[in-house]
């Protein structure tokens, strides 16, 4: 096993660990939804969004590694509110997320629907347990809301909605894929950079980066969902022709999808390479680019 994927391995052990913390306990009356939000967020994942606070917390030389914890924490919590209501059949009705039953089909599509939305809620009552000075808590909470809502993820979420079954220009297209994917990775570098102490400049670039780190990813699933296997995603293949929705690779073809992902990529690792050297976020930048899973 290379350096890079033992360093990755050690902290998605880690920030599983602590994720588990922030987890609500299973009792009550409302029990039911309580452990479908454990089950959701506890279904595996790469963590990326959380790993991505981190390094670039650690890049602009944050070393209180537990303030940041409540809000690495509250964005996986709201990545997976995402993909919770992504999986319902009103969306994409996949029945199968990270090779286990998607949160709806396990519960019902009406505790479904309710974990979404109680894992995007409990996110913020998450997030505000973190022990950073108040004003910069305030700036990474209030950015956090922005880029996960009707002005980011959801945003995205709803022209996608909109438009399957039609065939979107080039902008519409991209628009989708900045603000259904790429807004939660910006974020993830943006507060890691506040929460260091980053000045605006900083900030800024990280949220450049954040976004070609989204539309690389974004454009690499859409080239897996049509080159992989459900055996080796976790989840169903061909969904996007199923759910009649046009992707980067049906509007650009696979070759220029692929040259795509590495232009963005190396975009990314040259904003990051600007603010210090650090190669295992430079590796893991580089690591969607070929990834299968």
């Amino acid at each position: 096993m290379s350096d890079f994927m033992e360093e990755l391995r050690l902290r998605t052990e880690r920030i599983n660990e602590d994720l588990s913390t922030f987890l609500p306990e299973e009792e009550g009356p409302q029990r039911t939804i309580l452990t479908a939000c454990n089950y959701s967020v506890e279904n595996g994942g790469k963590r990326l969004r959380p790993i991505f606070m981190e390094c670039t917390y650690e890049l602009f030389g944050g070393r209180e590694r537990e303030k940041l914890l409540p809000l690495m924490a509250a964005i996986e919590m709201i990545h997976s509110s995402s993909l919770v209501h992504d999986d319902l059949p009103c969306m994409d009705n996949d029945e199968l997320r990270r090779g286990k039953p998607s949160t709806w089909a396990k519960f019902g599509v009406d505790m479904g629907t309710l974990c979404g939305d109680a894992l995007m809620i409990y996110a913020f009552e998450t997030a505000f347990k973190s022990k950073l000075e108040p004003d910069i808590l305030s700036r990474a909470v209030r950015l956090l809301a922005e880029k996960s809502g009707i002005y980011g993820m959801i945003g995205g979420q709803t022209v996608d909605v909109e438009l399957t079954g039609s065939i979107p220009d080039p902008d519409t297209l991209r628009f989708i894929y900045e603000k259904k994917t790429a807004a939660l990775i910006e974020a993830a570098l943006m507060m890691g950079a506040l929460a260091s102490g980053a000045d605006e400049k900083g900030v800024s670039l990280m949220e450049e980066a954040g976004r070609d780190i989204g539309m690389a990813f974004q454009i690499r699933d859409d080239i897996l969902d049509v080159t992989s296997t459900a055996e080796k995603l976790g989840k169903s293949v061909h969904a996007d022709d199923r759910n009649a929705k046009v992707t980067w690779v049906t509007f650009y073809g696979l070759e220029q999808a692929e040259e795509d992902v590495r232009s963005f990529t190396e975009r990314a690792v040259s904003a990051v390479s600007l603010i210090s050297q650090q190669s295992f976020l430079e590796e893991l930048i580089r690591s969607l680019v070929d990834r299968s899973f």
